[in-house]
């Protein structure tokens, strides 16, 4: 397959919320089949490393819903 243009011809041309449209519209189409979404080997890797870590007791976890209130926490104070 052939490396497309970056970015796409016209995009250049496009306002800001236009092209927010079309990148929210890319997303969408990958989103509605991530198995179709190509993992680079590298990216296995990395997790496969964490997860031995954690398995070996080197690294900890916390819950998502724990970490997002930890982060909205922050930005409110930094705002």
């Amino acid at each position: 397959m052939a490396q497309p243009t970056l970015p796409p011809p016209g995009f250049d041309e496009l306002s800001a919320d236009e092209k927010l449209e079309y990148i929210q519209g890319l997303w969408d189409h990958f989103s509605e089949h991530p198995e179709e979404v190509p993992v680079p080997g590298w990216h296995r890797q990395v997790v496969a490393e964490r997860v031995a870590s954690y398995r070996r007791g080197e690294m900890t976890s916390r819950p998502w819903p724990e970490v997002r209130e930890e982060l909205l926490a922050r930005l409110r104070i930094a705002r």
